[in-house]
């Protein structure tokens, strides 16, 4: 994984979750609930990515 790519993905997750934070109105239960898998989802990719999900045996 390069730095590039690492760089570009957080950037366009984070606009778009801003993006639908901002202007699609929903319950402020469900954008939580949105806003935590989603950080969920981010983190599990960089452990993925840097490699501390392979060594633990965990797959996606």
């Amino acid at each position: 994984m390069s730095l590039i790519n690492l760089i570009i993905t957080l950037v366009v997750v984070g606009v778009g979750l801003w993006a639908i934070n901002t202007y699609i109105p929903m319950d402020r239960k469900i954008k939580s609930i949105l806003n935590v898998v989603v950080v969920i989802l981010v983190v599990l990719w960089l452990l993925r990515g840097f490699g501390v999900l392979n060594s633990l045996n965990i797959g996606m």
